[in-house]
This record gives structure tokens, sequence and C-alpha cells, in this order.
């Protein structure tokens, strides 16, 4: 099965690194035109001359609703259109629940799901005019069980994944799909400083005994961003190597 994005063209936000990065660089090698989203303009503008195709880079605080709408405009107006949406930013600060502030909860849900909710509103306009649109929101297994110390991380997970599934009836009748993908431990800079000792009690916990990749998660993407998925909306694909059944 190939993927063929061409024509489309597709936003990652969180895209100078990671998953996020990953999911750039794939669906760029699968034809489509791509808008790298990052808080730095260098590392993005860095991230987007790497893609295989047409890329361009953009600096936004998605947590900032007015940053958010002008960089929807800005790829509309420089690509065309907008037809991929992947809202892959988000960020974590980590504490039990007594010691959390109210700034470290604040920070978490703006970043992580407010910036979602600005995201697809701005991007929906346009794919609601084009009859076409995919939406990939980039939750965590997290969201699905918990995780102490990191109730606003899994809050905001969570929350993601209701607010897809609401996303996902209000525009299926103007073929706007929307989706979310929900990894479980991928390798990352954090991960990659682990002991050796510390790996192996991780990978214990997963069947395929194997932490996950980004190109495990941007492959989940690709396909959700092509034809083949043109029948699946409102959906949770867990790519965990089977930690969560």
């Amino acid at each position: 099965m190939q993927i063929d994005l061409s024509g489309r063209v597709a936003l990652v936000t969180g895209g100078t690194r990671g998953i996020g990065r990953e999911i750039a660089t794939t669906l760029s090698a699968c034809g489509a035109r791509v808008a790298v989203v990052g808080r730095d303009a260098d590392r993005a503008k860095e991230a987007a001359s790497a893609m295989s195709g047409e890329a361009r880079g953009y600096a936004a605080d998605v947590s900032v609703t007015s940053q958010v709408t002008s960089l929807v405009e800005s790829v509309e107006r420089d690509f065309g259109s907008l037809d991929i949406l992947v809202n892959n930013a988000g960020l974590t600060r980590d504490n039990i629940l007594l010691r959390l502030k109210d700034e470290d909860w604040d920070m978490v849900l703006a970043a992580n799901l407010r910036a979602a909710f600005a995201s697809v509103r701005a991007a929906a306009r346009g794919m609601m005019k084009r009859r076409w649109g995919r939406i990939i929101n980039i939750s965590s297994v997290v969201g699905l069980i918990g995780n102490k110390g990191q109730s606003n991380y899994a809050a905001s997970k969570a929350g993601l994944i209701g607010f897809t599934k609401s996303v996902a009836k209000e525009f299926a009748s103007r073929n706007i799909l929307a989706n979310v993908i929900a990894p479980g431990f991928i390798e990352t800079d954090m991960t990659s400083a682990m002991t050796a000792e510390a790996r192996a009690a991780l990978s214990a916990q997963i069947p395929l005994e194997r932490l996950g990749t980004a190109k495990d998660i941007a492959g989940v993407a690709a396909f959700l961003s092509s034809e083949h998925a043109a029948y699946i909306t409102g959906q949770v694909f867990v790519v965990d190597g089977g930690m969560v059944m």
C-alpha cells in the first residue's frame, strides 16, 4: 500500500523535533507540502529545509489563540490551502497533585488542549469550504490510564480525546475526518538518558519488549492523512507496543 499525499498541504505543530518532526518528514516524503511549526523560527526553518519536498517553517506559540489564527492564515496564503492538521505540540509540568501550582495546570491545559481547539477552529473554515480535511490530534496513553504526578497532563490528553470525537461528529458531513493517536513510551531525548536497568524495567511493561520510535507514530499519521483512511473518524489509535489493552 502506497500513501500518496500529492496536492495536499499539511500543518504540523511541534514539528521541529521528536514525534512532530518525524510526522512532518513522513508527510513530506509522501508528497505533501508541509508547514513546520515551532516556537523558534530558526529551528522551524531548519527542520523545513531538511524535508524532501516543499516545506516552510513558521514560528508560533500555539497556546496563544491570536498567534494560531495568524499562523493558519499565513499557511493558507503561502500554500493556497490547508488540508491536513496535526496537533502535536505539547508540554509537561509534572508534580503530585498537592504540589501542583495553578500556573502549571493552566500552562499544560493551554498548550495541550486549548491550542488544539484554536487550531482546529481556525483550520476547519477552509476545510469546510473545500469539503475535505484530516485532523490528527496527538494524545497519549496517559490520557487513557492516568499517571501519578501527571494529573494536568493526563487531563489535557483525555480532554483531547473527547474534543476530537465531538469534532468528528460535527464535521463528518463535510468530509472532514478527525482522529487521535495515543502514543505509549516513545524513544525521546529523555528516554535516551535512561540507565540500562531503567530501560529494561520500562520495556518489561510492554509486550513487544521495546520502546516505540517516532517512525511508529509517523506511519499511523500518514495513513490517517490519506484516502486509505477515508472511512475512519472519531477513533483513538493506541500505538504503544501492546502496553494498554
